[in-house]
């Protein structure tokens, strides 16, 4: 039973996030302040945290029982982003929808995938020669967001990425509201300060379980799990073939059975909003293995601030480990 109350306990804290990054704006005063839309509450709920009273927040995907991968905007989608004054996506092929939605507005753009070291063809962010302030590219960078095979693009899982998305944020507020300056740079201020404790966190897990085996059926909490040192056991094939929704090769499953009950993974981790066949396969066969089960989900649920959330995420892996 493990893997239940591994998954309740995250899905439990996941509950705790802000409920005010849903379709209807948060922002006293509402129109005569900033107009951010993000592609989900992720994003949404640290626009709000920067922003304050300064902004109102859309955050168009807000349920996990929307999938961002295969989301259809609306024509409302559509007029909100084209009414935005700051638009924040994920990119790399997670939220491809927005691009369409993007196409004509004028809105200031920030992408957190390009925030990450592991982006094809960026060598990292200069951190003390620019503070990741944009320039005025906006004409081409909605374009080249398709799917990148081989890299993860659920970046809200590495806090190193976020804390420059974070500071991103902060700095395309400002230029867009020169007034709140202090206001933004002290929340954001606040959020970074809880994210370098979750590097901290990682880091400590780091030096307690390095070279540790892992096993992930989607590539979610992929680089929650590099950055706390552990090693990727999962057989080839396997999460990206569950991510992308097709079947799991018969020889790449029978490995899969294989890797967990040989013990070679010490902890299963699982994306919570999705699954199938072969992840509930490999749920059942860690529990008769007693391996511990991790359920982690893509969403922020109605409670706390993203960087709690990321806290528990990293504490129920730290359970899972030392169970």
């Amino acid at each position: 039973m493990k893997k239940s109350v591994a998954a309740l306990a995250l899905v439990s804290a996941s509950a705790l996030v802000l409920a005010g990054c849903a379709s209807t704006p948060t922002a006293e005063g509402g129109t005569d302040g900033l107009t951010v839309v993000a592609t989900t509450n992720i994003y949404g709920s640290l626009a709000e945290q920067i922003g304050g009273d300064r902004v109102s927040v859309t955050s168009i995907i807000d349920s996990a029982a929307q999938d961002p991968h295969s989301y259809e905007a609306s024509a409302r989608d559509r007029l909100t982003v084209q009414e935005a004054d700051l638009v924040i996506e994920n990119g790399g092929g997670y939220d491809a929808f927005i691009e369409d939605l993007l196409e004509g507005s004028d809105a200031e753009t920030i992408t957190a995938v390009e925030f990450s070291h592991d982006y094809p063809g960026n060598e990292g962010h200069d951190e003390d020669a620019d503070e990741h302030a944009h320039e005025d590219e906006h004409a081409d960078e909605h374009e080249g967001h398709d799917h990148i095979e081989g890299f993860n693009e659920h970046v809200w899982f590495d806090p190193h990425t976020m804390i420059h998305v974070v500071e991103d944020i902060a700095a395309e507020l400002t230029a867009l509201d020169p007034d709140g300056e202090a206001d933004f740079t002290a929340a954001a201020d606040d959020i970074i300060a809880d994210l370098e404790g979750s590097e901290a966190d990682l880091a400590d897990l780091d030096a307690q379980y390095a070279g540790t085996g892992f096993f992930m059926t989607e590539p979610l909490p992929g680089y929650l799990a590099e950055a706390a040192g552990l090693t990727d056991v999962t057989p080839e094939g396997f999460s990206e073939a569950v991510e992308e929704g097709t079947d799991v090769a018969p020889a790449t499953l029978l490995a899969a059975i294989e890797v967990i009950e040989s013990g070679d993974a010490a902890v299963l981790l699982t994306n919570a909003q999705t699954g199938g066949a072969e992840t509930t396969r490999m749920e059942e066969t860690a529990e008769g293995a007693g391996i511990p089960v991790v359920a982690f989900t893509e969403l922020l649920a109605d409670g706390s601030s993203y960087s709690e959330w990321m806290a528990d995420a990293i504490q129920n892996l730290a359970d899972a480990l030392a169970s």
